[in-house]
């Protein structure tokens, strides 16, 4: 006989397909997947699931009546929601006996939404974390059943903060998810007044203004590392900042480019000067500044738009 909790899995990019992917194995004895829900488009969740001989559901709504009625009769007993991307209706939410639980990468309620990643680290946040909640039909808004906070370093990127967050959300599952279907944990309320919200990063977005200081510039590059890339143009040519440092000098007009003292690539912000250590341009791949800077010659005394 099967005892197994019958769950359906909810996800769609990389940090979803991680948490599964090291959890499960541990999980496995005692939780059956019985469906994966993933988005319409190509994702690591679907790959995964594919090769695990997973059932796999892609609704391009999931709250049209068919999908409504497909999931209910699956008859799932739990639901575990790691960034999937739509917004799950209250039908299929009160569907599991033990819920539709949500992994959500920062300590809410700050950070609700679909960037707590990014907002982080534009932010400079010395401490971050993971949560696990009881879904409802808020976004990010469910009662706390446990969370795990960390300090993060100074220089840490979107994909290093990225896989950190998500080997801590499968920890946390594996250590969370017996004793929540055991009645040994008791949700508790979040203090809805604290709550901050994050939005969708947009390619815009990693478009570099000058004018702000070289710390907030250095932090949008680790921000959108891998995507969109904190970016600026030279001669009307694309130029992606992959790695950059700062420096509190201040010499020049603001957006020049200028070489310091001992050679490195500079740029003029409105507070501090910013170090080139890796760039891309437009077509071509990315290399360590100095080399960039052998065959641009003209960068230097240029200005960056």
């Amino acid at each position: 006989m099967n005892n197994k909790i019958k769950t359906i899995l909810m996800g769609t990019p990389e940090f979803a397909e991680r948490v599964f992917r090291k959890s499960y194995p541990v999980l496995k004895d005692k939780f059956e997947i019985i469906a994966v829900i993933t988005a319409l488009i190509p994702s690591l969740v679907k790959k995964w699931a594919l090769v695990g001989n997973f059932k796999v559901l892609q609704p391009n709504k999931i709250r049209n009546p068919e999908w409504i009625k497909k999931i209910q009769e699956l008859n799932p007993e739990l639901i575990i929601l790691c960034a999937y991307g739509q917004i799950i209706p209250k039908e299929i939410l009160d569907m599991p006996k033990y819920g539709a639980l949500n992994i959500h990468p920062s300590l809410l309620p700050k950070y609700r939404g679909a960037s707590p990643i990014q907002t982080a680290i534009l932010n400079g946040d010395k401490e971050t974390g993971v949560t696990i909640i009881l879904m409802d039909e808020e976004m990010d808004h469910g009662n706390i059943i446990s969370n795990f906070k960390f300090q993060i370093s100074k220089k840490i990127t979107y994909k290093e903060l990225e896989y950190k967050l998500a080997d801590t959300g499968a920890d946390l599952l594996i250590k969370t998810l017996p004793d929540w279907v055991d009645k040994k944990i008791k949700a508790q309320p979040q203090d809805h007044s604290k709550a901050t919200f994050c939005k969708i990063i947009k390619k815009e977005d990693g478009k570099i203004d000058w004018n702000k200081s070289a710390q907030e510039i250095e932090r949008q590059v680790r921000a959108f590392y891998s995507w969109p890339s904190a970016y600026t143009f030279l001669n009307n040519k694309q130029l992606k900042v992959l790695e950059a440092n700062i420096k509190d000098d201040k010499n020049k007009k603001i957006s020049e480019v200028f070489l310091t003292d001992d050679k490195q690539i500079a740029v003029q912000t409105g507070n501090g000067i910013l170090i080139l250590k890796q760039v891309q341009l437009e077509g071509k791949k990315p290399m360590p500044a100095q080399d960039f800077l052998r065959g641009h010659s003209h960068i230097i005394g240029s200005n960056l738009q």
